[in-house]
């Protein structure tokens, strides 16, 4: 039978990864059909993707498909061929990296979910049949221009932090599922006006647009291929970026700048930043946003005794680790607390 799944190590992957001598495209896509096999359809997908080197994160439910993966350049053409070969996903859009270094993955992954993107929504009425208006760059534009539009970042906070659109509103929600129906009870007294719901690549938005119409809402819209494809557009026809700042990826860069404005700052010493990184003390790995300066006096951790603890011995660090579950830790200045992680106290300045 064969290998279905990844047997080396991460360290091992990324010297490979960045030994190759060729370049990679790095591009995501994602599509709402039905799957009547998930595991089947990951698994004759894990072999063929595989064959082709390509590295990355799909997920795969019922109810589609989400992906974030990197192509051996050389062979983008053969992995079109093979994903178009699919009616469901013949022609979909695929959305190139704004800034590809061709370094954003080292392994492939392709897990089965319950849903693609985790909604709590359980009305069996719900259907994603029925979405909001696609609108391109150009279009988006014009909207934003108009005093009766309302635009909605479907992202979480730390994405909204570091680069948003023009007046975007933000969902004061940790997960998506909470997003939800928090955007449909903020817009209530807006049921009148224009809504256009974003988020990185298009998945998140696209279902929240399907949701508001599902809550009564009329006017909705949704940003085609979201941040990504919009920031392409832009640049290919000349436009102006009402986006500002950068968008954050989920992969190796954890981010692209679409313009030169930054508007976050470091959650350090507050200077303006918008580079996020890891806690290089690995007990920790908290994902906070930190500049050049803070980098060099703190070595890539987020407090002085994560500081300590990475300079300790590889055993005594492992011992500080072992039994310890952790998540996605993520340093949220807007609501000046972090995730509790192995009891050691952040400095929020």
């Amino acid at each position: 039978m064969a290998q279905l799944h990844n047997r080396v190590s991460n360290k091992e992957l990324k010297q490979k990864l960045y030994e190759e001598a060729f370049d990679r495209t790095t591009i995501s896509f994602y599509q709402y059909f039905t799957i009547q096999d998930p595991a089947k359809f990951r698994d004759d997908m894990y072999q063929a993707l595989n064959a082709m080197q390509v590295f990355g994160r799909i997920y795969i439910a019922t109810e589609g498909i989400n992906a974030q993966i990197s192509v051996p350049t050389h062979l983008f053409e053969a992995f079109k061929a093979y994903l178009f070969s699919m009616k469901a996903l013949d022609g979909i859009r695929l959305n190139n990296a704004v800034n590809d270094n061709g370094k954003s993955f080292w392994v492939l992954k392709i897990k089965v979910r319950e849903k693609v993107v985790a909604d709590g929504i359980e009305d069996s009425n719900f259907s994603m049949e029925n979405k909001g208006k696609y609108v391109n760059a150009e279009q988006m534009n014009q909207l934003l221009a108009l005093p009766d539009t309302i635009v909605i970042d479907m992202r979480n906070h730390y994405e909204y932090e570091v680069g948003h659109f023009d007046n975007a509103i933000e969902i004061p929600s940790d997960t998506f599922r909470d997003q939800l129906p928090m955007a449909a009870e903020m817009m209530q007294p807006h049921k009148d006006k224009n809504i256009i719901m974003y988020c990185t690549g298009g998945i998140r938005c696209e279902k929240a647009s399907a949701y508001m119409l599902h809550e009564g809402f009329k006017n909705v819209y949704h940003l085609e291929g979201g941040v990504i494809h919009y920031a392409n557009q832009i640049r290919a026809a000349g436009l102006e970026s009402k986006f500002k700042g950068k968008n954050f990826v989920f992969d190796d860069r954890l981010g692209e700048q679409i313009t030169d404005d930054i508007i976050a700052s470091c959650h350090q010493c507050g200077k303006p930043a918008d580079t996020h990184t890891n806690c290089k003390n690995d007990a920790c790995h908290l994902l906070f946003i930190q500049c050049d300066a803070c980098a060099k006096s703190f070595d890539g951790c987020c407090t002085s005794a994560c500081k300590e603890v990475y300079h300790l011995p590889l055993e005594a660090q492992e011992a500080l680790r072992k039994g310890v579950k952790k998540g996605m830790q993520v340093f949220n200045k807007a609501k000046e607390r972090l995730r509790p992680r192995l009891g050691i106290d952040i400095e929020v300045k």
